[in-house]
């Protein structure tokens, strides 16, 4: 299967991001984040899910760590670059990609905005009445595996998110190992938070 993806070639000696999207987006709505990396002279590979940007396909959760890891694995293969030298970045429903993939592989970073626990959690907090842990198929159970993350973890969350709960985030945080650090930003929430400059910080962090 052919997925839509965008690249740019990382200056001399820089790393390589590679930028998992959330839910509802197609890649262009990402742009202006990816620029700022690319200003710093990082590479960049934005991918596009199946089933997302005119991609084919069902995006399941089985779907979408096949949709991460081949992208990782294109880098690898055809760009002379090693793991360690990968900065993976989840974004909300991308975070959990991010997660299971750094449970596989020790990269450079691996930054998680806005993530979630699991989704059951995300479920039941907005269908109370339902025994949601038994109806939804696609568990995504970030919370499970995020100390089995073999690399440095930044964790990015707005204290206003109102898709997904901050408290997702500090206990994602209070659970991962160190090496880590949290970015909780005052008043940010899910769709803003790089009007907080949050860029500046994924930088600092793989310095």
């Amino acid at each position: 299967m052919d997925l839509l993806a965008w690249y740019s070639e990382p200056k001399t000696s820089q790393p390589m991001l590679i930028y998992f999207h959330g839910n509802s987006f197609d890649i262009g709505e990402r742009a202006y984040r990816i620029q700022r990396y690319i200003n710093n002279g990082w590479g960049v590979l934005l991918l596009a899910w199946r089933g997302y940007s005119g991609n084919l396909g069902k995006p399941t959760e089985r779907n979408l760590y096949i949709d991460g890891e081949t992208a990782i694995k294109w880098i690898i293969d055809n760009l002379n670059y090693d793991y360690e030298n990968l900065i993976i970045y989840g974004e909300s429903l991308g975070c959990a990609v991010a997660v299971e993939l750094g449970t596989r592989y020790k990269f450079k970073s691996i930054i998680l905005e806005a993530p979630f626990t699991s989704a059951p959690d995300i479920a039941r907090k907005r269908y109370k009445i339902y025994p949601v842990k038994y109806l939804v198929l696609d568990k995504f159970d970030n919370y499970s595996k995020i100390d089995k993350i073999l690399s440095p973890v930044l964790i990015i969350s707005g204290t206003k998110d109102e898709v997904i709960p901050h408290s997702h985030s500090k206990k994602l945080y209070l659970k991962s190992n160190n090496p880590k650090k949290n970015l909780f930003v005052d008043d940010g929430m899910h769709n803003n938070l790089y009007d907080f400059n949050i860029d500046k910080e994924v930088i600092i962090f793989n310095s």
